[in-house]
This record gives C-alpha cells, structure tokens and sequence, in this order.
C-alpha cells in the first residue's frame, strides 16, 4: 500500500483492526462484488435528504475503504483506510451516534488529510456505523465540497434511520446468501444421494402405513414396474410381487410391525421375474405402539443370484469333471504301466497322456466348462502357428464348438495320433504330411465327422496286436454317446476316421 502521508489515531486504528469485526466483515463476502441496486437506491435516498453532492455505502477493511454504493463519484471502487472519514465514524461508542464535520479544513482530526486538500476536496462530511451481527462494518455517509454551519437534527436522524436500513439489508442479503448456499448444498446432496442410488440400483421408499401413500425414487418405480407419475400405494407395490412370494412378503411385514425387527425378504417381480431384495425398518410409531411410517430400500439382486446359481451349478460340474477325469487317469495309467513296465517308458508315455488331459482341463476351465473351440484342440497338440505357419500340416474345415466331453476325447485321440505320427508315422521322417478335415453332417444324425489322414511316411501295415495308443485311439469317445472312431492302415499311412454328435445348435 503507498503511504498517504495519514494515520489513524491509535483509538481509531484499533477498532478497524478488530479480529471480531474484520471476521464479520469477511464473513459477508461481498467485499469486491459487483453493484447492488438496493444499496444504490439508499446512497442516492441520503444524498437527495442531505441535498449532498456524493453519497457512500462502505466497508471499512484493514488497509482499504471499498464503497458498496456510490452516487456522485464515477470509477473509483475504494480508498486507504488511513484516509478514511468512515473509520472515525465506526470508531464512535455508539450504534447510532453520527459523526458530522461541517468544516473538514478547520477539524484537527481532517484538515491534513489528502482527500481534504486535495481531491475530492471534502469540507462537509456525516456519516453513522453500518452494523452487522453487533459488529460496525462500514457506514453510510454523505460528502460535500462546501462547508456547512450547521445541519438540522432531523437530517441527523434521517441518516441514523437509513443507515439502520442499510444494516438491515446486509442482514436479510447474508441470510438469503448463507440459505441459498445451504439450500443449493441440500440440492446437490440430494442429486448425489439419488445418484448413489440409481448407480447402485437401489430403490428407495417412504410407507405411510395409515394412508397407504409410498413415496418412492424413479429406480423404485422402474424395479416394480409401476407407472410413472402416478401415486403409489403399497397395494400396488404387493400386487407387483410374484403370487407365489406375495404372502410371505406381508407375513415378513406383520412380523416387522409386531416384533418390531427390520423387516427382510427376497421376492420376485411377476411381469419381469427378476429378484428383488426388500429392507424396510418402522421408523415411527403412535402411542400405543401402532406402525405409522415405514422406510426402506429395494434392491435388484437378480444377477447376484444367477451368479450364484452359474457358480453352484459350475461346482457342481467340476465336481461331475473331476470324478470323471480321475477315473480316465486311473484307466489310462492301468493300461500305459501294462504297456510299459519299465519305470522311465512308463513316465514318458503316461506323462504325455496326462499333459494332453490337464490342457484340456485348462481350456476348459477358463470358458466355465462351457465348451472349446475345435481349433484350440488341434493347436494344443500341432501348436498355436497351425493355421498360420503349418510344419507338414493341412486343417481344413469351419471351426465348432466342442462340448466338454467332446473336447477332452478328442484331445486324448489327436494327442495318440501325434505321437504315433512323430514315432512310426509320416512324421518320422522328413517328407511326410498330415491332413485333418472335417465336416458337420445332419444326417442320419447331427455331429462332427472328422478325418486324420497321414501320407507320405513310411509303409504301413496293420499290427498283430494293438498298442496302447491305438486302443486309446479306438476307445477314449466311447464314453460319449454313438461316438466311434474306425482307425485303419493303409499303405499310404494311418487313417482316422472320429465321429461324434454334436448339441443342435451346432452349426
């Protein structure tokens, strides 16, 4: 701030400084808002009774004066407050005391002071406190650039009478902000609490149980199916539960009115039959202890209970896999140990037959045991590139999807060709290919008919006796209804011949 070359006497300097007062001042927050008409109407009211060339509403802060009002004066807002006429006048003991200079260039307190000798050239000055919540925050004045000899005591009163006017209206306009502010955060808490809700689908109900009026959220309405815009009545609510969930939900209630316990149930809706969790509590009784406002909250947990369905059936399932597959395990390591009595061929061959049911179990676990992509199957034995970067390979045929059972007999069969093809067949050596093709057939019946062809190896003749693998070939779908595969040895190479049916979707 740029020194004036004036001071506040100390009494003067020590009221403006006034923590409580300054506190009030701030509280107002107006300092720096724009124009007000009502404060202009009562500037331009004391100036027209005081006949008087300029007219000021001002808050007196620390270090500046900011005028509220002006009449008279275009373009300045404020001014120091060691300057200021108005902080005298707060200074004075009283709420209603005026002060009143009629000659500022014969007054000891102003004669010195810029705005005396220099511009405006003030000589008459009166002014009174504006009070706020006890606290004398600014005044009302009227200025002059000639000297008065003397005012008439009823001007005095006037000014007195409209500067408790101007208290009044920084009053009521603070009221009016604060309610404002207040009633604008109940809004938004409002919006935010009816957001909570419909983000958390939540429906949210107000029971005057003597009427029957539910007042009631949009969610409420949507979850009961219950017409927009039109009263609610708990008939109405009850007539939207399932009949045959109905009399338990008014059983839960009676009980709730009796025991005076929150009152719980899960029902469904009859035209949409999804699940609703119901939560109610009586908030308010009469004297003899009648139920007479009821609130609560309905919430859609109809997803929550066919997860929980999916989950107790998808248990249930594992646990029919599990036995299943235990039982394959068991078989196939009987019958691999009969083939391969050595410890070491033993381990190499059952653990490759293991591997091949564990990734089918993999696959099958990550798509919740709902079924596996026939390609899937093929790239866990020829490797992810089949398609793509084929090594001596040709898969020709639309991709389907295999049921569980399907998937991992299949992989049991395609895992014993490989490794026959790697060991003995076109694979041994360094020309030979295979082909798998395949084709979805609707008659006689509906299912896969897939064909593993290799060429190209080494001669091939039948064998005396089967091997393991080969009767796994020939075996492992037989648990698979009307599944078969007819494994034959040409000349040319090992055929393969798998049929399995499919579900009737299956395209």
């Amino acid at each position: 701030m740029t020194d004036t070359g004036a001071h506040l006497p100390d009494a003067v300097r020590k009221v403006v400084d006034d923590p409580a007062r300054l506190s009030v001042l701030a509280a107002l927050e107006v300092v720096d808002s724009h124009a007000d008409a009502d404060f202009e109407r009562l500037s331009r009211t004391a100036a027209f009774i005081f006949k008087a060339e300029i007219a000021l509403v001002t808050l007196i802060d620390k270090e500046r004066e900011w005028f509220r009002a002006c009449f008279g004066i275009d373009n300045i807002t404020e001014s120091p407050t060691d300057t200021s006429f108005c902080a005298h006048a707060i200074a004075l003991p009283g709420d209603e005391d005026a002060l009143v200079v009629l000659d500022a260039t014969g007054d000891d307190r102003f004669k010195d002071n810029p705005l005396v000798t220099g511009w405006p050239g003030i000589r008459f000055y009166a002014g009174v406190a504006v009070v706020v919540n006890g606290q004398k925050v600014g005044s009302l004045c009227v200025i002059d650039t000639k000297p008065r000899a003397t005012v008439e005591p009823g001007l005095v009163e006037q000014l007195v009478n409209l500067a408790g006017l101007t208290s009044a209206l920084f009053s009521l306009k603070d009221e009016a902000r604060v309610r404002a502010r207040t009633a604008a955060a109940l809004v938004r808490e409002e919006w935010r609490h009816a957001l909570t809700l419909e983000a958390g689908k939540v429906g949210s109900w107000v029971w005057d149980v003597r009427s029957g009026e539910v007042a009631c959220n949009d969610m409420f309405r949507r979850m009961y199916e219950l017409a927009e815009g039109e009263a609610v009545r708990m008939e109405n609510v009850l007539a939207a539960i399932h009949p045959d969930d109905r009399l338990m939900i008014e059983a839960s209630i009676e009980a709730s009115f009796r025991e005076g316990e929150d009152f719980s149930a899960e029902a469904r809706i009859a035209e949409t039959g999804r699940w609703m969790s119901m939560r109610g509590r009586v908030y308010q009784r009469d004297a003899e202890g009648n139920p007479l406002v009821m609130m609560g909250v309905g919430i859609d947990i109809s997803e929550s209970r066919q997860s929980a369905e999916h989950t107790r059936l998808l248990l249930r399932e594992l646990n029919h896999r599990v036995k299943n597959t235990l039982a394959m395990i068991q078989s196939v390591a009987r019958q691999t140990i009969r083939q391969n009595p050595d410890p070491q061929d033993f381990i190499e061959a059952f653990s490759g037959r293991l591997r091949t049911i564990s990734d089918a179990h993999v696959l099958l676990a990550d798509r919740d045991w709902s079924g596996v992509q026939l390609y899937e199957v093929i790239a866990s034995q020829f490797g992810p590139g089949f398609r793509t970067d084929p090594d001596r390979a040709e898969v020709r045929g639309e991709d389907v999807t295999l049921p569980a059972d399907h998937a991992l007999g299949l992989g049991l069969i395609l895992h014993e060709l490989t490794t026959n093809a790697h060991h003995y067949g076109a694979w041994s050596g360094d020309e030979g290919m295979v082909s798998i093709d395949w084709e979805i057939k609707r008659r006689p019946a509906h299912g896969l008919s897939l064909t593993w062809r290799e060429s190209g190896g080494p001669e091939v003749s039948r064998p005396a006796e089967y091997g393991m693998g080969a009767r796994l070939i020939e075996r492992s779908l037989a648990k698979v209804l009307d599944s078969e595969v007819k494994l034959s040895f040409e000349p040319g190479g090992v055929v393969a011949h798998i049929w399995m049916p499919l579900p009737a979707e299956q395209d």
